[in-house]
């Protein structure tokens, strides 16, 4: 079983660049303190990566 990945919006992307939020968008996410569940592959993790500095990520079974 692939293991999925509980993303939060935690931060404001207020003065962050264009490009960070797409990404925040691209993830599925609207509204702060939002969350969504995704599938844990190398594609999202990047994404994750690029706005770390944004969200709060748990994995879960």
């Amino acid at each position: 079983m692939q293991k999925r990945l509980k993303i939060t919006w935690t931060k404001s992307f207020i003065g962050f660049p264009e490009t960070q939020r797409a990404t925040i968008k691209s993830l599925g996410l609207r509204k702060l303190q939002q969350s969504v569940i995704k599938e844990d592959c190398a594609q999202i993790r990047g994404q994750i990566n690029k706005v770390k500095h944004l969200l709060t990520v748990e994995e879960i079974d």
